[in-house]
C-alpha cells in the first residue's frame, strides 16, 4: 500500500476546517464510518501478504486512532467556543428584583399519612419504621406465609438479584409493612401499640394498583386484647378520618398472619357516582385485620401463651382516593403540577385531632 502521509494530511485538514458539530460528524463518517475511506482500506488487508498486512495494518490503526483523537479534540474545541459565545451574549442583571415566589403544595399521600398518624397517636399508637429491602424471613417466614404461597413467586414479588454462589438469605422489596411488626416486637417486646406507615412494592399496575404504593400497619399487643377492641379502634379511626360517625362490618376471611381474620367494610352510599361514607345501605371493603397469629408472636420474641393482640393494614393511597375523590391511583406518581395544585394541601396545615384534619 502506498505511503499514508497524503491521506493523513487530507483528513487532518478536513477536520481542522470543520466549522460545526454537523461538519465534524460528516468528516467522521466519511473517514471512519463503516463505508469510510479508512475502513475500506482496512478491508483490503485480507488481499495482502502476511508481511504487508502486518506493516500496513499497524499504520492504518495508528492513522485511525490519530483521526479519532483529532475529531474529538475539534468537537470539544467547537463546544467550548459555542459556550464562550453564549456566555458573552447571555447575561443576567443580579440587581433586578426577584420573581414572586410560588408556594408549593403538600402531596396528598404525605398529607393523608400525617392525618392517619395524628389520629392513631391520639389513641396511643407510636410510629415504627423498618427497611424497604427485607429478607424473605421477615417478609414471609416470620409472618407465617408458607413457601408455596403465591406471594412468594417472582410474578408477584420483586426479588433482589443474587450472583451465582451467593449464599446470603434472599432479599425482596417488601410487599407489605407487616415485617415492621416483627422488628417492633423484637426491639420493644410486649405490651406494644404501634403503627407502621411506609412504601411497599408488588408487581401490579392498573387504575387502582401500582407497583409501588403506601400502606399503614397497626399492631396492639397486651394480655387482654380482643376483637372487640379491634372493632372499636378501626371505627374510631374512620369516624375521625372521614369526619362523621362510620359503621363497620367485619367479614370472616383468611390471612396467614392473623387468626381469626376479618375483612372490614365501611358503610357508604353512591349518589350520582360520588361516594358518601357513613350513610346508606352499601358497604365498601377498606382493610384487612385479625388477631395476631401465635407464629407471628413467636417470631417477634413474644410468648403467645401470655400475650395476644390484633393487627390491621390498609392502603394510604386508597384512603386518600376515598376521602378526597381522586379517581385514578396512577396520578399520584405522575408529577403533574396541575394535578398537584388541584389536590395538594397548604404547607404548614398540620393535621391534628384537636385542631381538625384538612378539608
Amino acid at each position: 500500500m502506498d505511503d499514508l502521509s497524503p491521506l493523513r494530511q487530507q483528513w487532518l485538514d478536513r477536520i481542522k476546517d470543520a466549522a460545526d458539530p454537523a461538519a465534524i460528524e460528516d468528516v467522521r463518517l466519511s473517514a471512519l464510518g463503516k463505508k469510510g475511506e479508512i475502513s475500506l482500506k482496512m478491508r483490503e488487508l485480507g488481499k495482502m501478504t502476511p508481511e504487508e498486512r502486518q506493516t500496513t495494518g499497524k499504520a492504518l490503526n495508528a492513522l485511525r486512532d490519530e483521526l479519532d483523537s483529532a475529531l474529538r479534540a475539534r468537537k470539544a474545541s467547537l463546544e467550548d467556543a459555542a459556550l464562550e459565545a453564549r456566555l458573552a451574549e447571555e447575561w443576567l442583571d443580579v440587581t433586578l428584583p426577584g420573581r414572586p415566589r410560588r408556594q408549593g403544595t403538600i402531596h396528598p399521600i404525605s398529607q393523608v399519612s400525617d392525618e392517619v398518624t395524628a389520629i392513631f397517636a391520639d389513641m396511643g399508637f407510636a410510629v415504627a419504621e423498618g427497611p424497604q429491602i427485607e429478607t424473605d424471613w421477615y417478609n414471609f417466614d416470620a409472618l407465617n406465609i408458607a413457601p408455596e404461597h403465591p406471594a412468594r413467586q417472582e410474578h408477584d414479588t420483586f426479588f433482589m438479584h443474587r450472583a451465582p454462589g451467593d449464599d446470603r438469605p434472599p432479599h425482596v422489596l417488601r410487599t407489605h409493612t407487616s415485617p415492621v411488626q416483627i422488628r417492633a416486637m423484637q426491639d420493644h417486646g410486649a405490651p406494644i401499640r404501634v403503627i407502621a406507615p411506609g412504601r411497599v412494592y408488588r408487581m401490579d399496575m392498573d387504575q387502582t394498583h401500582a407497583p409501588m404504593f403506601h400502606q399503614i400497619e397497626g399492631l396492639a399487643i397486651g394480655r387482654d386484647i380482643s376483637m372487640a377492641q379491634l372493632k372499636w379502634t378501626v371505627e374510631e379511626f374512620f369516624s375521625a378520618y372521614f369526619g362523621t360517625r362510620v359503621k363497620t362490618r367485619f367479614r370472616a376471611s383468611h390471612f396467614p398472619f392473623t387468626e381469626p381474620s376479618a375483612e372490614v367494610d365501611i358503610q357508604c352510599s353512591w349518589v350520582d357516582g360520588k361516594l358518601i361514607v357513613g350513610e346508606g345501605d352499601d358497604w365498601l371493603e377498606v382493610l384487612g385485620s385479625g388477631m395476631v397469629h401465635p407464629h407471628v408472636l413467636r417470631s417477634g420474641g413474644v410468648d403467645p401463651n401470655e400475650w395476644q393482640g390484633f393487627a390491621f393494614g390498609m392502603g394510604i393511597d386508597r384512603m386518600a382516593m376515598l376521602k378526597y375523590g381522586i379517581p385514578d391511583l396512577r396520578a399520584f406518581f405522575e408529577s403533574d403540577l396541575r394535578w398537584l395544585r388541584h389536590y395538594g394541601f397548604v404547607p404548614g396545615d398540620v393535621p391534628s385531632v384537636a385542631g381538625g384534619l384538612s378539608r
